[in-house]
């Protein structure tokens, strides 16, 4: 053992060598921190400290090799180490990097040099989250972008950049390393290297027709000149629903319903009655529907390269348990991404392959009906057994009313499984044809095999159901876009004067074909189903055909033009054409321009603290195509089932009609953007600054023609170009860097955003559209809530006698001491449709993000919150549990009575022969709206950098373990489970049981070899 050892000791010291060490300076002096020093060609390296200062044992043999040096924001270096033991190294500022270098649409230039509206997401801050979607990640990450998010595991997120510009669509175009393709759930967030969110017309424009709900760009990691290098990261975490609906145990509830049968002098129910109420039944709904979820992030990537060529391969897998039973979302994924230089030729490809399987219950929401459910009511009980409920599900029975589903029978009767399998990619050449010009040729492709497969066995989970045999449906779709784009890209300088741009033109085709089959009566045998179409024995159906066909033809430039880096100037425009509109409307023109002045380049500027202070203007036309429209909006449905008899033979004829009446006019939506903004930093850089402040006006915008089906118009209403909306408000976000001399750093950022949303025009002869109970009217913002507004609760019978009309009327005569007073808006003496008013609005007032990092040796912080203001919710969840009628209760319920008249809730009583019940419970009533404010801890993470002298013998250049804390808590008045509703576009604000965001509590590790 001693010789062992004694001679493990005198190889190590054979192979350490020297040592050689050092100090790492900037162009001022200052020692840097935290910069890389490494011995170029392999894993030994070594970390300056808080001074600057590094040391480096070398193997033998690399006396003289080359230090490579390199840090964050300065440009790296390469120094020999010709047997030298003490190397003092002075880094120049990297002001491409400082200034960091943007993707805007087929070109790339310093964000410093930007004339429009850009921001740029850190992936690092993006990746912190475990997300479903790239959408998802930027939550509260950027001003101006609107992301609201659901537990659905597998679901988007909505994603609204400067409002809505539409009354159908708000989807951002995506653009995927040139390809533009649909940034869903079967991207890997970890494959992400930059994310650029294109926000006004200056700077979407390039993409024309399809850019005015914004642009979000995104680039993908890729390899490096050196060695191969191997990283690694595994996440695993325990995801649960944050807040449960707090109702009524069984005792409770049928104590409670006694009570409400007693009030309206009906005998109580068999289930809650006493005597023959069974408090041995005490069904937890939430606790049937809900469980402990996983989400597990697996990456591995392998990347290098040489000075001519680099290459990346990763490989991911994601999994989602949700937190509702029988829900679940699986991806792999497997990306190659290489690039090669030969001369004046670049060429290279970035392309995903991936696979998504998703599974949940088919029918029904458990959000909602675990909190109505009855709590009398069994999972499952032998009484319920009949023909048509042969497993005995509890769904209720006339000796206890309801009509919610039994999310037990459900999941067990309906199952979805939804599995895409996707390849996502581009490749191109580029040709340097002279110094100042090069062509590139970009091809990119995205193909999708979809299938649906939805199975329904034999019984039934809701209350007086009807009954339906075993069923199985399959649906199967092939998804094909091609895109070809032709690009010459110029810049040159001229003394003063520098110029650059981009010319091209750029073709893509998208189709998809699908096909469907099914057939009832599913094989059973052995006590199983056997879900397979070819095994069941009942009816089948069958269908098919081209659900898109579309092409997209787009003539682009741009040219931007700089003066002395001082006054700058942008002229962008596009011309696109689009086979789903009519001949006479199918090119449209999209131009913007741009200007620039930095006023810290001008000779009188002189203020050392300032060290970068620009202000831009710009203004431009943009277009969306909604993608709700189809292929062939312009043109007429034609129905070809019709048959006919004629003849003294009889014989049958073949017939057809037009069964959707067409606008061969229709044609692109239009938003007309203009925007201002000041790009400032201030003490070398630490403090930055961006403010905006934008105004957009949507013209041209869709809707649906309502004509009467007697028209002809039998297949839904024709979409016409006729309204208009208005976006306008400022947005904001500043950084603060701390010094980097000390172990201890730390930044701080934040953001905030206005939005202020107005109907401009409805068009159609009508100032309004209504959505259930929201209304988009002139002059207000969309969706915003239209209901009739109360004024608390009647005490006795003198105030109702005394709630009259001008003329002396009594509004309400049918009412009860108890009951809701109701405003009379319109004065006529009554309380109808006619008395709705506007009470609040779904858009807030102010949106805001913040994060915070800090980093103590080898110790980092990350922290992230997002806060929403002042903005008003439809809670539909707790409208039904506070109509009292066949639904379970609130735990907190004080229904007034003569002896609780200090409480918000009317009294409780059954709607039979009761009109003042039955007001009471008015859906389109101001009762069921609250303001839901909320500040939100986004996420918390801690995290610990393994020393390198740990990691060295075992060849692992960093490893980093962290744990952290995903929607830990959210601070709001709102009562429903989670504030951040998704709802639609015209009505934001309704929760009918939003799937709320889970808390997640996870471990990873991040390593590097």
């Amino acid at each position: 053992m001693v010789c062992l050892l004694v001679n493990s000791l005198a190889y190590e010291a054979q192979a350490q060598g020297r040592t050689v060490s050092g100090k790492v300076v900037s162009a001022q002096g200052e020692g840097l921190a935290g910069v890389t020093v490494l011995v170029k060609g392999t894993s030994n390296g070594a970390s300056t400290d808080a001074s600057g200062n590094f040391s480096l044992s070398l193997a033998s043999g690399q006396e003289n090799g080359t230090l490579v040096v390199s840090y964050i924001g300065f440009t790296s270096q390469e120094v020999p180490i010709a047997g030298q033991s003490s190397i003092n190294i002075t880094l120049q500022p990297d002001e491409q990097t400082l200034n960091e270098v943007v993707v805007i649409g087929y070109q790339t230039v310093r964000k410093s040099d930007l004339t429009g509206a850009v921001s740029v997401v850190s992936p690092e801050a993006a990746s912190r989250v475990s997300a479903n979607s790239v959408a998802e990640s930027i939550q509260g990450l950027t001003p101006g972008v609107t992301v609201r998010t659901e537990g659905v595991p597998g679901s988007n997120a909505r994603i609204e950049i400067r409002g809505t510009a539409s009354f159908l669509n708000t989807d951002p175009l995506y653009v995927i390393d040139g390809m533009i393709a649909d940034a869903n759930t079967t991207i890997n967030n970890n494959d992400i290297a930059s994310i650029q969110v294109l926000k006004d017309a200056s700077a979407a424009a390039i993409y024309g027709a399809r850019a005015a709900n914004g642009v979000v760009i995104i680039t993908t990691k890729q390899g490096k000149e050196g060695p191969a290098k191997v990283s690694f990261s595994a996440k695993y975490g325990v995801q649960q629903i944050p807040k449960r609906w707090d109702v009524m145990n069984a005792s409770e509830f049928a104590a409670m319903q006694r009570m409400q049968y007693q009030n309206s002098n009906k005998a109580p129910l068999p289930s809650v009655a006493e005597g023959t109420f069974n408090p041995a039944i005490n069904t937890d709904w939430q606790d049937e529907s809900l469980q402990n979820g996983s989400l597990q992030d697996y990456n591995v990537s392998l990347s290098g390269g040489t000075a001519t060529s680099n290459y990346l391969i990763s490989a991911s897998y994601f999994k989602n348990e949700g937190f509702v039973k029988a829900t679940s979302f699986d991806r792999g994924s497997l990306r190659v991404n290489t690039s090669s230089q030969k001369g004046r030729v670049t060429f290279g490809e970035n392309m995903v392959l991936t696979n998504s399987i998703a599974r949940s219950p088919g029918e029904g929401n458990p959000i909602y009906d675990m909190a109505i459910m009855l709590p009398v009511i069994p999972v499952q009980d032998p009484s319920y057994v009949t023909p048509s409920n042969p497993d005995g599900y509890g769904i209720g029975s006339t000796s206890a009313v309801t009509y919610a589903y039994n999310p037990v029978a459900v999941r067990n009767y309906r199952n979805y499984r939804t599995e895409f399998a996707k390849l996502v990619g581009n490749a191109y050449v580029d040709v340097k044809l002279v110094e100042w010009l090069s062509y590139k040729f970009n091809v990119g492709l995205e193909v999708s095999f979809d299938h649906l497969q939805r199975i329904r066995k034999t019984g039934v989970y809701q209350f007086n159901a009807t009954s339906y045999p075993s069923e199985i449906n399959e649906d199967r779709s092939r998804y094909l876009s091609t895109l070809f784009e032709h690009t010459l890209n110029f810049n040159r300088t001229f003394g003063d004067h520098s110029i650059n741009g981009v010319v091209g033109i750029s073709q893509q085709q998208a189709e998809r074909e699908f096909t469907s089959g099914g057939r009832t009566n599913l094989l059973y045998a052995n006590g199983q189903y056997y879900p397979t179409v070819g095994a069941a024995t009942g009816t089948a159906s069958a269908g098919g055909g081209l659900g898109d066909d579309y092409k997209i033809f787009g003539y682009l430039g741009r040219v931007n033009y700089t003066f002395k880096d001082r006054y700058l100037l942008t002229f962008t425009g596009r011309v696109d054409e689009d086979s789903r509109f009519g001949a006479n409307y199918r090119r449209g023109f999209f131009p913007s321009v741009a200007a620039s002045w930095r006023i810290s380049e001008e000779n009188f500027f002189n203020a050392p603290w300032v060290s970068d202070l620009k202000l831009n203007a710009s203004y431009g036309k943009l277009g969306i195509v909604v993608p709700n429209l189809g292929s062939w909006p312009y043109t007429a449905y034609i129905n070809s089932s019709p048959r006919a008899i004629f003849g003294t033979d009889q014989t049958p004829y073949i017939g057809a009609y037009a069964a959707r009446l067409a606008n061969p006019d229709l044609h692109w939506e239009e938003r007309v953007q203009q925007n201002l903004g000041i790009d400032a930093s201030f003490l070398n850089n630490r403090v930055s600054l961006e403010f905006n402040v934008y105004n957009s006006l949507s013209k041209d915008a869709i809707l649906d023609l309502d004509v009467p089906g007697y028209l002809g118009n039998l297949q839904g209403n024709p979409f016409i170009n006729t309204a208009s909306i208005r976006n306008k408000g400022f947005e904001i976000a500043a950084t603060y860097r701390s010094s980097t001399t000390s172990d201890f750093r730390w930044d701080v950022s934040a953001n905030a955003t206005t939005i202020k949303n107005k109907v401009e025009e409805v068009g159609q002869g009508v100032s309004f559209i209504q959505t259930g109970n929201a209304r988009s009217a002139v002059g207000r913002p969309v969706g915003e809530w239209y209901v009739i507004r109360t004024a608390g609760i009647f005490q006795n019978q003198d105030e109702i006698n005394n709630h009259v009309s001008a003329e002396g009327t009594v509004i309400q005569p049918n009412a009860r001491p108890g009951d809701i007073r109701f405003i009379d808006k319109n004065g006529d003496g009554q309380i109808n449709n006619e008395d709705r008013d506007f009470a609040g609005s779904p858009w807030p007032s102010l949106q805001a993000g913040g994060q915070f990092n800090a980093s103590y040796k080898q110790f980092s912080l990350n922290v992230q919150l997002v806060g929403v203001f002042d903005y008003t919710i439809y809670n539909d969840v707790r409208r039904a549990l506070d109509i009292y009628q066949n639904t379970n209760f609130r735990s907190d319920l004080s229904p007034w009575s003569p002896t609780n008249t200090n409480t918000s809730d009317p009294r409780i009583g059954l709607e039979t022969d009761d009109q003042g019940i039955i007001s009471n419970n008015r859906a389109e009533s101001d009762r069921w709206l609250e303001e839901a404010s909320y500040v939100r801890f986004r996420n918390v993470e801690l995290g610990y950098e393994l020393p390198a002298s740990l990691l060295t013998r075992a060849r692992i250049s960093n490893a980093r373990l962290f744990v952290s804390g995903q929607n830990l808590f959210t601070i709001t008045n709102y009562s429903g489970l989670d504030p951040d509703v998704t709802g639609g576009i015209r009505e934001r604000g309704l929760d009918n049981g939003h799937w709320p965001s889970p808390r997640v509590i996870s471990v990873g590790i991040q390593a590097g070899f």
